[in-house]
């Protein structure tokens, strides 16, 4: 039995995702590199290009978790233009007008460049459009505890427009519930803020409750339209 055949499918499937979003990354190196026409803005470009590439692959594998992944690949598709743009005009103003050949492959560059902008667009869309419904808040949305507290319980619901993920907070030292609520260290009342930045504006919020001597740390995520 060969060792393809011992694959799970969702291993080949991270690995099929994976090797699609080195390829979206490198589409505006390899554009660029078609058209680029001298060392020093060519080199220059080219570097700022690969290293957003490698950002934008580092945030789809969650290496960078404060970054929403679709918002990156949207800022991605708009800056990665951009910056050709910029490099081209450089280069223009030290080589003066192009080839009729370069011409052809700028062409080419704009409508690959074109076209990956439009299909990111449209799934940016659809993204928005679907995330705009109430939904449980991943773990990583629940804050931090201090030093000292602990975990006794987790736990997660949904109403008509909000879900919520709730920790039930103890501690270790004996605190009352009182001063477990001090250490938590939460302004009064729920503080709220959007869950992404520019496709999912859905309000996350975070609050401490104590009732009948357990403390609970709340994370809700609501309806984007109530």
């Amino acid at each position: 039995m060969s060792v393809l055949s011992l694959q799970s499918p969702s291993a080949t499937g991270f690995f099929v995702w994976s090797l699609l979003g080195v390829l979206f990354a490198a589409v505006p190196l390899i554009a660029w590199s078609r058209i680029a026409r001298t060392r020093g803005v060519g080199y220059a470009t080219a570097a700022v290009l690969f290293a957003a590439g490698g950002l934008l692959v580092a945030i789809q594998h969650g290496g960078v978790p404060a970054v929403p992944r679709a918002d990156a690949h949207l800022l991605f598709t708009v800056a990665a233009p951009l910056l050709i743009v910029l490099g081209v005009r450089l280069e223009k103003g030290q080589k003066g007008h192009a080839t009729e050949a370069w011409g052809r492959r700028r062409s080419t560059a704009v409508g690959v460049l074109g076209t990956q902008f439009v299909l990111t667009l449209a799934a940016s869309a659809l993204y928005f459009l679907m995330g705009a419904g109430a939904s449980v808040p991943p773990a990583t949305a629940v804050p931090d505890l201090p030093p000292g507290l602990i975990a006794l319980s987790e736990g997660s619901s949904c109403g008509s427009s909000s879900c919520a993920r709730s920790v039930t907070v103890g501690s270790r030292d004996g605190l009352t519930p009182a001063e477990i609520v001090r250490k938590l260290d939460r302004p009064s009342g729920w503080t709220c803020r959007p869950n992404g930045w520019l496709l999912d504006r859905r309000p996350r919020c975070v609050g401490v409750t104590e009732t009948n001597g357990k403390v609970q740390l709340n994370v809700t995520l609501s309806d984007l339209i109530p």
